[in-house]
């Protein structure tokens, strides 16, 4: 069972609240190595962190900030953007100061090191892991993936329905499943549209003669792309006025299984703002070797081998 997750997931936990509860039983996770996690409340000037432990200093040292700035591989806003964010670490030492104050020096990096070692060098593809969208650029979405160790989910990984930009499909701070697309000694590239359901599960979720809600993805001269779910769009006739990024309701005039089509009607669209849903994932397991999207009998065939 993996014991390492995105950073922020441990922090409200009775077990870390009871082992930050005091220097006592800060000594005693700091005599297990137990990995833990509390807010920074300040980046000093030279980018040390301190950590809110109550009644105890904490002190992350810029070098164990993150995995990377003591070699310089990582740049020092990796140390600087965990203000006001919970962050994971490890106890190294605990003084007590002439003034009678008691500080803790803590390691992020140690605790990354050791989510490393001990989880992301054995992940392998097809694994189902737990992510954390950390930030979104315009080719992917960058998500904690455990102790606050990046991966990226590439745009096109994200659903089948293909989106302009990932604020489209995710929110910052949002916990999801990913499936493991490839590894390379560190780097671990996700994936995300292999847990969003078949062709067949989604059109499932609809029926001929139902008016629905979707999104126009795209238009072109032959008709508007309209979304249903992340994982399914359908055809609609075009109308006026509509645009790229619109809401609509849509009649459901049929579902073509063999051709992986479903015709549409627009009856409204509605300008408004569009928050990415919660995804509703199909597949349940940790581990996935192959993903058919497609509909046994159909001729085009889009499909996933995890090797």
């Amino acid at each position: 069972m993996n014991q390492y997750f995105p950073e922020g997931v441990l922090v409200k936990s009775s077990e870390n609240k009871a082992a930050v509860s005091s220097e006592q039983s800060l000594r005693e996770a700091m005599n297990e190595g137990m990995i833990l996690e509390a807010y920074v409340t300040m980046c000093t000037s030279s980018h040390d962190l301190i950590v809110d432990l109550g009644e105890v200093i904490g002190v992350i040292p810029r070098e164990e900030g993150a995995l990377g700035i003591k070699e310089g591989t990582v740049r020092d806003i990796a140390v600087i953007s965990r203000v006001n964010r919970a962050v994971c670490f490890i106890i190294t030492d605990i003084d007590t100061l002439p003034d009678g104050t008691v500080k803790a020096t803590l390691s992020r990096a140690a605790a990354q090191r050791r989510c490393m070692e001990d989880f992301i060098a054995r992940l392998a593809p097809g694994d189902v892991i737990d992510a954390s969208i950390t930030h979104l650029e315009h080719f992917g979405a960058f998500a904690d993936i455990g102790c606050g160790i990046p991966s990226l989910i590439p745009i096109d990984s994200m659903s089948v329905s293909r989106i302009e930009h990932p604020s489209q499909r995710f929110a910052v701070g949002e916990r999801v499943k990913a499936v493991v697309r490839s590894v390379d000694g560190g780097r671990v590239c996700l994936s995300h549209k292999e847990l969003l359901g078949t062709w067949e599960e989604n059109a499932a979720c609809f029926e001929i003669g139902q008016t629905v809600t979707g999104i126009v993805r795209s238009v072109e001269s032959y008709g508007a792309f309209v979304e249903l779910a992340p994982n399914l769009a359908g055809l609609a006739e075009l109308k006026d006025g509509i645009e790229t990024g619109m809401r609509v309701s849509v009649y459901i005039k049929n579902i073509i299984p063999s051709k992986m089509k479903i015709k549409l009607i627009i009856i409204d669209a509605f300008n408004e703002s569009v928050r990415p849903a919660s995804p509703k994932y199909f597949f349940e397991g940790s581990k996935m070797v192959h993903f058919r999207y497609s509909p046994e009998g159909c001729e085009k065939v889009i499909e996933t081998r995890f090797e």
